[in-house]
This record gives structure tokens, C-alpha cells and sequence, in this order.
């Protein structure tokens, strides 16, 4: 048999090369999802590439940053900060609620030579989102840089970087846009660019580095790209920004607001102790619902038997400390949907009440059906 007669093909495998124009494409359909007219910048790898490249970019030793820290990812950009040099004052606030502006402007007023601020928009494994547009007045009143972490949040509510005067503004597609993890997204202003420039610490020839892809291939007039993209994963996300597209923006966050709203309503109604972990649905996120267990239950104990009777269910521990005290419903993407939170509640429910605790299932079910928006 002929080599040629054996050669196997597969639609994954077999794909002609993406080019520059293409993946300049699907940059400027990420930046009409952000609203953006900064620079988009479409990265070869999951959000935390962008998330380290934008801090080592623009912080160093003559960086004051106020860091943010609703979640565990504050606590990791602190790290990265400190290792860059910069004097960091971290604001830390309870898991279980949102930074507000005028803890930030109090922040301010203590320490004047802040010039950096990071903070992350959603936190999906507290379940708590913080109010962008309020603070970003704030730092905009003091000149100080605005970096965000919007992974999470992107598709689950409202991002908008020019708007809100954020200067690196990074997204993933993994979470609420029901995309791939393999890619990841940055907005990057001019103050941004320039900040990079002027640091001399700022990765360059690396893969962190964001000014690389700044002069050759954004100052380039994005002709050339800098190395072999990821090229499923860009194809991958092309789809995802173009599902998007059909069902409408808001008509997916209105999806995700609605899943949040009936899974704490349903929690409530199912009863067996559960409660909310965030205390406000104001400071909760659309894109995941956390939620506490009694004292005398284990929370991964839950969740084990909850998906041992179906495993697909969108439902997690919390991490680290809060395993077992903490249930996560990660309504996003394709499970920002009624079916999945009826589910999601309902193996609850069993695995509660195998425990001994009472449930009323009917009552959940119940109450979803009202608060689906």
C-alpha cells in the first residue's frame, strides 16, 4: 500500500496556518466585545500569561501599588508585585463581601504616592464582584495606573475598559464566555504602553512580554505575527466571540444575572443550612454562586456525593481553607442556564439530605422558577 493511500487526515490536525490578518481579525472582534479602542493584545496562553506579563511590564522598584484583595488571585498579584520590586499596601476585605470606592479613596488619602492600583473584577471562587465603574473614578482622579482582572467577569456582566479608565484590562475565555482556556486577552492603553517603555525591568524577548508583541506586531501594523499561534485555540475562540455575537452581549449576561439570582433564591429555599456565602446579592457575581454549608457539614463531602450522581454538574468545592465549608454553583458559559441550576440544586438537595439534613426540593424548584429573570 502506498504511503500517500495511508496518510490519515482529521479535521483538528489538517487546518491551513492561521495568518496575520486572520488572527488580527479576532483581536478586533475581542476589542468590540471589550468596547475597547486601546490596543488589543490576543496571547498564546491561559489568562494568568497576560495577568504576570501586564504587572512585570508596568511595576518596579519605583511602583507604590494598592492591591486589591477580594480573593485569592489579589493575594497572587501582591506576590507578583513584591517580586518586581514595587512597595505594595495591600487592601484586603472579607471574602464574603466587595471592596468599595471609598475604601479606595481612603487608600488614597493615607498613602498618596499611590500609582498603581490592581484589582480583580469577579472572583469566582468567592462568588464576590466588586464595583469597576465607581472605583475607576477614583483612580482616575489620582493618575494612578488601573490594571483588572476580568477572567471571570467577561460575559457574565459588563466590561468596560475605556469607560471605567482601565489601563490593562485582561479577559479569558474559559468562564462565562463558554470559550477556550488556551488563549487569553489584554486591553493595554497608551499610559499602559508607555509605562512599559519607560521600565526598565519590563520583560523583553520573552514569552511574558507584552511590549514584544507592542513593537512587532502592533507597531508593526499587525503583519506579522511573532511566533506560531495556538491555532486551535484562536479558531476556538473566533467561535466563542461569534456565538456571542449571534445570542447578543446582554442577552448572555442577562443569562448569567438570571442564573445567579435563582440559584441564591433556590439555596435559600432548599434549606438543609445552606446560605449564601456572599452576604449581599449586590456584591455577588453572575458568573458563580458560592454558598455556605452548617458548621457539622463537610462541603466537599457534599459536593462528592452530588457528583457522583451526575458528574457533569457544574459544581465544586471551595479551595484551599474553604473546602469545607464552601459549595460553588459555577453557572457560566453553557451552564448559565435553567436546567443546569435546577440540577445543580436538586443533587444538592440528595446529597443533604443523605445526611440527614432536611431539604425541601419542591420548594427550590419553586423558587428558581420566580427568580429566573
Amino acid at each position: 500500500m502506498s504511503e500517500e493511500s495511508t496518510a490519515v487526515t482529521h479535521p483538528f490536525l489538517d487546518l491551513a496556518p492561521l495568518s496575520a490578518a486572520h488572527f488580527a481579525s479576532i483581536e478586533d472582534r475581542v476589542a468590540r466585545l471589550l468596547g475597547t479602542e486601546q490596543d488589543v493584545v490576543i496571547m498564546q496562553g491561559e489568562a494568568l500569561l497576560p495577568l504576570e506579563g501586564a504587572i512585570r511590564g508596568t511595576a518596579g522598584p519605583g511602583t507604590t501599588a494598592l492591591n486589591v484583595i477580594t480573593g485569592p488571585y489579589g493575594q497572587t498579584f501582591g506576590n507578583w508585585l513584591r517580586d518586581c520590586g514595587a512597595t505594595v499596601i495591600d487592601l484586603a476585605v472579607p471574602f464574603h463581601t466587595a471592596v468599595t470606592a471609598a475604601q479606595i479613596r481612603e487608600a488614597f488619602a493615607e498613602h498618596p504616592s499611590i500609582d498603581f492600583v490592581s484589582l480583580v473584577h469577579a472572583e469566582a471562587a468567592t462568588g464576590n464582584t466588586n464595583p469597576v465603574a465607581e472605583i475607576g473614578e477614583v483612580v482616575r482622579e489620582h493618575g494612578a495606573l488601573f490594571y483588572l482582572d476580568a477572567v471571570a467577569s467577561i460575559g457574565a456582566e459588563p466590561v468596560l475598559p475605556d469607560a471605567w479608565g482601565v489601563d490593562l484590562c485582561v479577559i479569558g475565555a474559559q468562564k462565562a464566555m463558554g470559550g477556550p482556556a488556551g488563549v487569553s486577552a489584554v486591553s493595554v492603553s497608551e499610559r499602559a504602553w508607555a509605562r512599559m517603555a519607560a521600565n526598565p525591568g519590563a520583560p523583553r524577548r520573552s514569552y511574558l512580554s507584552l511590549l514584544d508583541w507592542k513593537e512587532r506586531w502592533v507597531d508593526g501594523g499587525r503583519t506579522a505575527l511573532l511566533h506560531a499561534p495556538a491555532q486551535l485555540e484562536m479558531l476556538a475562540l473566533e467561535a466563542c466571540v461569534e456565538r456571542i455575537e449571534g445570542e447578543g452581549l446582554d442577552a448572555v449576561m442577562t443569562r448569567h444575572a438570571s442564573a445567579a439570582a435563582a440559584t441564591r433564591a433556590g439555596a435559600v429555599a432548599l434549606g438543609g443550612g445552606l446560605a449564601p456565602y456572599v452576604d449581599a446579592a449586590s456584591d455577588a457575581a453572575p458568573v458563580a454562586t458560592t454558598l455556605r454549608v452548617p458548621e457539622n457539614v463537610d462541603a466537599s463531602a457534599v459536593v462528592a456525593k452530588a457528583l457522583a450522581a451526575d458528574p457533569a454538574l457544574p459544581l465544586a468545592a471551595g479551595g484551599g481553607a474553604l473546602a469545607q465549608s464552601m459549595i460553588r454553583v459555577n453557572h457560566y458559559g453553557p451552564d448559565a442556564t435553567r436546567g443546569a441550576v435546577h440540577s445543580s440544586l436538586a443533587a444538592l438537595g440528595a446529597a443533604l439530605a443523605e445526611s440527614g439534613l432536611t431539604v425541601d426540593l419542591e420548594g427550590a424548584r419553586r423558587a428558581v422558577a420566580l427568580a429566573w429573570d
